[in-house]
């Protein structure tokens, strides 16, 4: 058995297998112009779209329970929505006094 030598092929020259013939065949966007500001600010929201739906006090004091256990260093998990779930259900000064006690341990 001969090992392989490439210099038997007919053909020493190379082809670009990423060159386009024609560069009307090039499917890549055109460059954006160098006056495009393609980075803007959004406009300010407009209070008469605003949705006009109120949260429960239930779901008030669930998200407050929860922003207050994460700024203690205590995120919640998972599993952890049972039972912040039924925190959330007593009376507001009970999730008042949760989250002052969370608070002194910061």
């Amino acid at each position: 058995m001969t090992p392989w030598n490439n210099e038997n092929l007919s053909s020493g020259t190379y082809a670009d297998p990423y060159a386009t013939a024609d560069p009307r065949d090039n499917t890549w966007p055109a460059p954006a112009h160098t006056g495009d500001d393609l980075d803007y600010f959004l406009p300010p929201p407009n209070p008469a779209e605003r949705l006009s739906h109120i949260l429960a006090p239930r779901d008030e004091r669930r998200l407050a329970l929860n922003a207050t256990l994460t700024a203690a260093g205590i995120p919640p998990m998972p599993e952890d929505r049972a039972v912040i779930d039924q925190l959330s259900a007593l009376p507001a000064e009970v999730s008042t006094v949760l989250q002052r006690w969370l608070h002194h341990t910061l």
